[in-house]
């Protein structure tokens, strides 16, 4: 029964988002006929929309050369877009919509920051480039997998990729069909503060959701989050940012509820100390958390790679169980970790990494394998050279495509001729 109901409500929510998106978009101008050259495809809901935030700001750099839109497949989605500062949205839950799209548009790259089963519903259409983006870089099992060879091309971070692909994936040319772009998200790390700067050591505590397979638990709420949060939240000399990944508790009930008593004792400790400024943050905005604090907890997770193209300090929590697969090649075979018994000596491990000059000279060296050249404005310039090299690529195979085409009519004509006069 209460399957039914939330099956019940959830198509409710549907219905009633594709009515607002459709309202919305009839109250703005249509999108003018072939304009939009750059595509991002996203088939996701609202849950996913963190992979398409981070690169809000990307993409509106790159639509002042290369028009963007995006192909919203699902209603709910669709309707966050269009209330976000995300790019033009085109609202195409149907092939027959998607078609109708693609036939007005002269889209020439098509870019993707997942691997949502509908893409392949996109990857029928060819004389154009599909292109994996992903929304994050880390050592996670995800950023291997097969899919790869789906696409023509992906843009990654640095070379730690690139080795990491060459290591797991067969016959996949890394060098053909790969690129480097950096971390464009890096030169957007920005914010107003939510709370006045003070002399408390800021750490920002940002693990992941508990995932849905024993190779992917690497959610710490619920082994090291409660008690490292506590214990931070009683010594009157650090402020916590507790910022959650989305999805936290959606599998497990006992991960939700120690999820929601961080932001309890967070409440309480701010209730208890007006100064303290304690932060649970769960906003659209990734960027200023990053470069405010002094350091940083994560989980095996992207939140370590965007970490480090901050250059700064940060811990990574170690997965409790045994069968979390974990990529010790790079990064994570030097980093600096955090088990389950040393989060309740936080205070301590916090202080530690602070004050490590070897360790920030070690972490220097990790930053420029994972992201090369992190000069504010490099990888935003790396980027934009992709998609202008595919831009090129893509008009080299289309001229392809006209020579041989004038080619066989010229091919028909000397048929023709050969048959007038052998008649």
């Amino acid at each position: 029964m209460k399957k039914a109901y939330r099956l019940l409500q959830r198509a409710l929510r549907s219905r009633k988002a594709v009515q607002s998106v459709r309202r919305t978009i009839a109250s703005t101008p249509p999108h003018p006929e072939n304009h939009y050259k750059v595509a991002v495809y996203f088939a996701d809901g609202a849950v996913n929309m963190y992979q398409m935030r981070q690169w809000y700001r990307p993409l509106a750099e790159l639509a002042k050369r290369w028009p963007v839109v995006v192909l919203a497949r699902n209603a709910v989605g669709a309707q966050t877009l269009l209330a976000e500062d995300a790019p033009p949205v085109a609202f195409v839950p149907t092939v027959r919509d998607l078609e109708h799209f693609i036939r007005t548009q002269d889209i020439r790259v098509v870019l993707y920051v997942n691997q949502n089963t509908r893409n392949f519903q996109m990857f029928r259409y060819g004389r154009r480039w599909h292109v994996f983006i992903n929304h994050g870089e880390s050592d996670k099992m995800y950023m291997t997998t097969n899919q790869y060879k789906a696409y023509d091309y992906a843009l990654v971070a640095g070379q730690a990729a690139r080795d990491r692909l060459g290591r797991t994936l067969w016959d996949y040319d890394v060098d053909q069909r790969t690129i480097e772009i950096g971390r464009p998200q890096a030169d957007h790390y920005s914010g107003v503060l939510p709370y006045t700067p003070d002399e408390r050591i800021v750490v920002l505590y940002a693990p992941t959701w508990e995932g849905d397979r024993p190779s992917a638990h690497y959610g710490s709420i619920a082994t090291h989050g409660e008690t490292l949060v506590n214990a931070l939240l009683a010594t009157g000399t650090h402020r916590v940012i507790y910022r959650p990944h989305p999805r936290s508790g959606v599998v497990d009930d006992e991960y939700g509820a120690a999820h929601r008593r961080i932001i309890a004792a967070i409440s309480a400790a701010n209730g208890a100390d007006c100064g303290a400024q304690h932060i649970y943050d769960n906003g659209p905005e990734l960027g200023w958390q990053l470069v405010a604090a002094d350091v940083a907890i994560v989980d095996i997770s992207a939140m370590v790679y965007d970490r480090l193209a901050a250059g700064k300090p940060l811990m990574i929590t170690y997965p409790v169980d045994e069968q979390a697969a974990i990529d010790e090649g790079g990064y994570l075979s030097d980093c600096e970790w955090l088990t389950e018994d040393a989060a309740a000596d936080i205070v301590r491990e916090v202080e530690r990494v602070h004050a490590d000059d070897d360790a920030v000279l070690k972490l220097r060296m990790w930053v420029q394998h994972y992201f090369g050249d992190t000069t504010p404005g490099v990888a935003t310039a790396k980027f934009h050279a992709a998609i202008e090299h595919l831009m090129d690529h893509w008009e080299e195979w289309r001229m392809r495509e006209v020579g041989a085409a004038a080619s066989d009519e010229d091919d028909d004509d000397e048929e023709e001729k050969d048959e007038e006069l052998g008649g």
